[in-house]
């Protein structure tokens, strides 16, 4: 009986009753992880570095591979007669999947692998990094979707335009609203999946677990890809949507547009607040 009640102290002792929570919690010392401080507003300094543009440039090469492989899947699909000759739609969301799992692999160390710029927003509110990089990424992977899908226009351009050339678009029988709740809640998912992935805390708590921070993005992908793809072709990336309607230039895929824009950067937000407030309770902050 001794030794029970002795454990009984010593377990009192050790989970007290009351414990900080929110933000009070995050100013204790004896966390087993380090908070990355806040990157700041602006970073003229980053103008100066190689490794600011290598980063960008990695962002360009990404996104170009990325369009190249998934346009070329979806016109493979769409070409054929009959859709059990092809790899249907669960290929198209593997292709997506796949490409996002692989690149993200790759680029990762150099410039964070976000080939997305709903990524990029949402970590740019999150404080990850400055707005001179976030506004960097955007341009470049934007550009490089543009030469991916331009590549794949100027390899086949009959089949390029008689199969759609990878449009996002509103498909037939949803409204205007149900494209942009797709894309919001789609990306939602994704960039949630990117915060979690890529936490310091759970990187530390699960150091032990041998899982890849590309696999659950890159499975994410995949996964919207099959709930969405019926609705609007699965945005869930402004670059992407951008190269493909741009490349395309047919007016029916410039008519949406803006819903790939607004969805994407909108469900990108809500993961910010949603993961750094309410999950994690980090105030949005800048170094000074």
């Amino acid at each position: 009986m001794e030794g029970k009640e002795e454990d009984v102290r010593l377990g009192a002792n050790k989970f007290s009753e009351r414990q900080p929570i929110g933000t009070a919690a995050q100013g204790s010392d004896d966390k087993d992880y380090k908070e990355p401080p806040p990157a700041p507003l602006f970073e003229p300094g980053e103008l100066k570095s190689w490794s600011f543009y290598r980063a960008g440039i990695a962002e360009f090469m990404a996104t170009f591979l990325f369009l190249y492989v998934t346009i070329l899947t979806v016109m493979g699909v769409n070409n054929s007669p009959s859709k059990c000759a092809t790899v249907g739609i669960q290929g198209i969301a593997w292709s997506f999947g796949g490409m996002i799992f692989a690149l993200v692999y790759c680029t990762a160390g150099i410039s964070g692998g976000h080939i997305n710029p709903a990524v990029t927003f949402g970590l740019f509110l999150a404080r990850k990094l400055s707005l001179t990089r976030a506004v960097f990424y955007m341009v470049m992977q934007c550009l490089g979707a543009i030469c991916g899908a331009g590549v794949v226009k100027g390899f086949q351009k009959g089949l390029y335009e008689s199969t759609g050339g990878g449009a996002n678009v509103v498909a037939s029988g949803y409204t205007k609203g149900d494209g942009l709740g797709a894309e919001i809640v789609g990306t939602f998912i994704l960039v949630y999946t990117v915060f979690s992935a890529t936490d310091a805390k759970r990187n530390a708590r699960d150091s032990h677990v041998p899982i890849l921070a590309p696999l659950p993005i890159g499975f994410a992908v995949f996964l919207v890809h099959l709930a969405t793809i019926p609705i609007t072709g699965t945005g869930i990336n402004p670059a992407r949507s951008l190269g493909a309607a741009l490349i395309y230039n047919r007016d029916h895929a410039w008519d949406d547009h803006w819903i790939f824009w607004v969805g994407p950067f909108i469900g990108a937000a809500l993961a910010a607040i949603y993961h750094q407030v309410v999950i994690r309770a980090i105030p949005f902050k800048s170094r000074s």
